[in-house]
């Protein structure tokens, strides 16, 4: 099976201690590091909004 190329980019992300720490006990729980806790989380949230391409052909904007 051939391998999806994807391109990624970079960026500076500010958060408070009280948040970051608790960024890193729940990576550690699901055994991911930060950024891929973070993508994850990224990744829920647009499936969640209907804004991910597969997701805004399936499921037009509800008002």
């Amino acid at each position: 099976m051939a391998k999806k190329e994807t391109s990624t980019k970079s960026f500076v992300l500010r958060v408070d201690a009280e948040t970051m720490d608790a960024l890193e006990r729940w990576a550690d729980d699901e055994f991911r590091s930060i950024n891929g806790q973070l993508q994850w989380i990224i990744a829920e949230a647009l499936k969640k909004a209907g804004r991910t391409k597969k997701e805004r052909h399936s499921n037009p904007k509800q008002q």
